[in-house]
């Protein structure tokens, strides 16, 4: 065989690998317009910056194994930053996990534990293949295994573009972000064939684990439109992450501080104490720009976690939303809190608080669904997370939920307040009940007992909720005029740049259940 023919012989294979699947399964997939795994990879990555590891492997010792095993793997860059990323071929196999898929995903994985880069996973997998028995579980266990490593050293994102059942969902779940498309992700443990038979219960997969249902239950970071608003979203979050722990945040331009010009802010709130508002659009008028990439925005909407950036430079923004459910912070809300929290002190991403809630969400359900554990948990994430916290508290800031909120007791650093902020252990309708409900009930006349009810919620608003209070003890470092606001976050986060805290030496924290 001449050379010439073994280069013949090359290009041959390497063309037939670039869509190995049968032409009955492409043309289940051309006929359903969806995109084969290289033009996904293709989308996401900068131009012409993919190279492909492990385009010719197959199972061994099988003279009809498929090129690709069912994934694509590969490394390459998404704004000129290195990423390691594979892709799930659903025409091979079904996409299903086989002894050399896994062993091409491990490859990719360690390739991105060694140089210290995000690792994305395009998921659209039947999960693990049956005939290839217990292979096909270790594979799916050294795939897991390889995530602990990264976790926490190296962004991982998971975007959902099909339907992921079994363990092809665990490995996506215990990345840090999942990004799926609305009408095309589905995702659950046990498919409805299988829950039918078992069970009897009988359910479509779109109600069983579409993703807006999977999005409500807490597993989703972001449901968006298409494909194309999936890897825009991804590239957008990747702009507000480092390459790994160990690397500096991404920064960009902003505005100079004398070019700043926030007067409006001071009309911002309504003078009603009651009236909602929402809060993201306050938020966006915080930061550099009006650009915030918002983390599982569908879920506990009480609570809003986005990425921002101050000063040039990424943030995390927690902030309540008076919108719903008053800004109260239930079960769902204090668990989306805290894995938000962990993920922007685990890469170094400096933590805003932005106040106004009147408290911990009550109610007979939220104590049924743990809100006491659950609640904890978001404290707990609080007081363990390292980077540099900032606190703005802009209205009601009541009991527990103003602990929890980056107080400087629960271990803020710098703590700031609008004068329209109102610091209580509650609000002062429900003060009324607790101090003075016997003698308003003793009152006949209704008039009357409204009247002295009245008098009794202002004279507690101006001297136990008066942010000025918090401020003669310390508790506020600086009381500021909204229209001030950008420029004393800055300046906080100016002053927190070279924070440094070191813990007690031990294995490692016990977090709330």
């Amino acid at each position: 065989m001449t050379t010439a023919d073994k280069l013949a012989d090359l290009r041959a294979r390497l063309d037939k690998a670039q869509d190995p699947g049968s032409e009955r399964s492409r043309k289940k997939r051309d006929d359903a317009g969806l995109t084969t795994p290289r033009q996904r990879i293709a989308a996401l990555l900068d131009e012409g910056s993919f190279v492909e590891i492990g385009a010719l492997a197959r199972t061994p010792g099988d003279e009809k194994a498929v090129y690709s095993d069912g994934v694509v793997t590969g490394y390459g860059r998404v704004d000129g930053r290195p990423v390691a990323i594979y892709a799930h071929d659903k025409t091979v196999y079904g996409g299903s996990v086989g002894v050399t898929f896994g062993r091409k995903v491990v490859e990719v994985m360690e390739f991105a534990i060694k140089i210290g880069c995000p690792v994305i996973g395009i998921q659209d997998s039947g999960g693990a293949r049956i005939q290839d028995a217990v292979t096909s579980l270790a594979m799916y266990s050294e795939i897991a295994r390889r995530q602990l490593p990264l976790s926490g050293r190296c962004p991982q994102i998971s975007i959902m573009l099909g339907k992921s059942a079994g363990g092809a969902v665990y490995a996506p779940v215990t990345t840090d972000f999942i990004v799926a498309v609305d009408g095309q992700s589905e995702m659950y443990v046990t498919g409805p064939n299988v829950i039918r038979e078992v069970t009897g219960e009988d359910i479509s997969s779109a109600e069983l684990g579409g993703a807006r249902v999977q999005e409500q239950a807490g597993n989703i970071s972001a449901v968006v439109g298409s494909e194309e608003e999936a890897f825009d979203y991804v590239r957008d979050l990747l702009d507000h992450l480092p390459t790994s722990a160990f690397d500096p945040l991404p920064e960009t331009w902003a505005p100079a501080d004398e070019d700043l010009d926030d007067a409006h802010l001071n009309e911002f709130l309504p003078d009603d104490t009651n009236a909602g508002y929402d809060m993201m659009e306050l938020l966006v008028q915080l930061g550099d720009d009006d650009t915030l990439v918002e983390v599982q925005s569908g879920y506990a909407e009480n609570l809003i976690c986005a990425f921002g950036r101050i000063d040039g430079r990424p943030v995390g923004f927690v902030a309540n939303n008076p919108m719903y459910l008053a800004g109260c912070i239930d079960a769902d809300a204090a668990d989306k809190g805290a894995r938000f929290i962990r993920t922007c002190d685990a890469y170094g991403i400096p933590l805003v608080y932005v106040v106004d809630t009147p408290g911990y969400m009550p109610g007979v359900e939220q104590e049924r669904q743990g809100l006491i554990h659950r609640g904890a948990k978001f404290a707990f994430a609080g007081v363990e997370a390292t980077v540099p916290k900032v606190a703005l508290i802009v209205r009601k800031a009541y009991g527990g939920a103003y602990a929890v909120m980056g107080s400087k007791n629960l271990a803020g650093d710098l703590n700031l307040a609008w004068p329209t902020a109102q610091i209580a252990v509650m609000g002062a309708a429900a003060a009324a009940v607790m101090l003075q409900g016997k003698q308003l009930a003793a009152i006949e006349d209704p008039a009357q007992r409204e009247a002295m009810k009245k008098m009794f919620m202002d004279f507690y608003d101006e001297n136990m909720t008066s942010p000025y209070v918090a401020a003669e003890r310390g508790y506020i470092d600086s009381m500021i005029e909204p229209a001030e606001t950008r420029i004393a976050l800055r300046r906080a986060l100016r002053q927190l740049s070279t924070k440094h805290e070191l813990d007690l030496p031990k294995k490692h924290t016990i977090s709330p259940l």
